[in-house]
């Protein structure tokens, strides 16, 4: 079996509103807008990267693999599309007052095929959390957006990625 999937967003995840000013930060402007990224960033999605397999989940879409990816020494990475998503069949249903922090979710899942992954994302549904905590095949990460990604959210990735079993407690 290979590496789980890690799911990664942009925008308050790697790019956060109100960055520590301790956090290295750069500003750089991207397709017109003003997008703060750390040094520090790159290097512990490299870490990551030993322990996953990293695809963007962000609006950015390709455009993360044009200027985002090269900003943070990243290799391409996989994409999931979510521009012109069209709901299929065996979708999640998404209550009604979630319909826009949900949006990634039908297509978060049809990209990982079964695969056990992780989501790390400013805009998960909290809902969305608490039924993923007793799965052992997922786990989703809320960041703040005010400071975006931290060392303790990698911590937290290295320490129990997703797997398709539990692991045995008793085991020796």
């Amino acid at each position: 079996m290979g590496k789980p999937l890690l799911y990664l967003d942009v925008d308050g995840v790697l790019n956060p509103v109100f960055p520590h000013p301790d956090g290295d930060f750069d500003t750089h402007t991207l397709l017109g807008y003003s997008v703060l990224l750390s040094p520090r960033h790159g290097d512990w999605l490299r870490e990551l990267a030993d322990h996953y397999e990293l695809v963007w989940a962000t609006t950015w879409e390709e455009r993360a693999n044009e200027h985002i990816a090269p900003l943070l020494g990243l290799p391409e990475l996989p994409v999931v599309v979510f521009s012109g998503y069209v709901p299929q069949p065996g979708d999640p249903r998404v209550p009604l007052m979630e319909l826009f922090s949900a949006a990634k979710w039908a297509p978060i899942l049809r990209h990982a095929q079964g695969r056990p992954f992780a989501w790390v994302d400013d805009c998960i549904p909290p809902r969305l959390v608490r039924r993923s905590v007793l799965r052992a095949d997922r786990l989703l990460l809320p960041v703040d957006p005010a400071q975006g990604l931290q060392r303790e959210h990698v911590d937290r990735l290295l320490r129990r990625p997703p797997s398709r079993a539990w692991p045995n407690p008793w085991a020796c």
